[in-house]
């Protein structure tokens, strides 16, 4: 099992505990989202897997709230990022902005990036390394700004 899953059927507990309804509910959700790779794909979820899947989660929520803003909805978007922040309990610290530009200039001077057309070259470089800690969208137009 694997760690990420460990803490969250922990928190889960602590939450069932608590009686804390909402943040209950988001752990299920995370943990039924686990539930269905294993069962769909007849895999243990390892953490790597586990933290793609919060990471999509997470982003999923990003894009609902920012859905029901446009559309006047403020309760569904504050639900929405209030089930972000629980998320973002489990997972790694963010990078700073310091460290994202030295893994950039690395991963630049690694791949011998000289023009934008080598940004896929960069950019496989950096996934592994910032998977979880920081949003990949957000990295690709720094990547290509470094690049231009």
């Amino acid at each position: 099992m694997s760690a990420l899953k460990t803490r969250l059927t922990e928190a889960m507990k602590n939450a069932m505990r608590a009686q804390d309804k909402d943040r209950l509910g988001v752990i299920r959700m995370a943990l039924a989202a686990f539930k269905q790779i294993e069962v769909d794909e007849r895999v243990e979820v390892d953490d790597a897997r586990a933290l793609a899947v919060v990471e999509k989660l997470v982003k999923q929520r990003r894009e609902s709230a920012l859905a029901f803003e446009q559309g006047g909805r403020a309760e569904l978007a504050a639900r929405e990022l209030a089930e972000i922040a629980v998320l973002q309990d489990f997972l790694p610290e963010p990078l700073s902005e310091a460290e994202l530009t030295a893994l950039i200039s690395a991963a630049i001077a690694e791949a011998g990036a000289t023009s934008a057309r080598d940004m896929g070259k960069v950019m496989n470089l950096l996934r592994p390394m910032v998977a979880g800690r920081a949003d990949v969208g957000a990295l690709s137009q720094q990547v290509k700004a470094s690049l231009a």
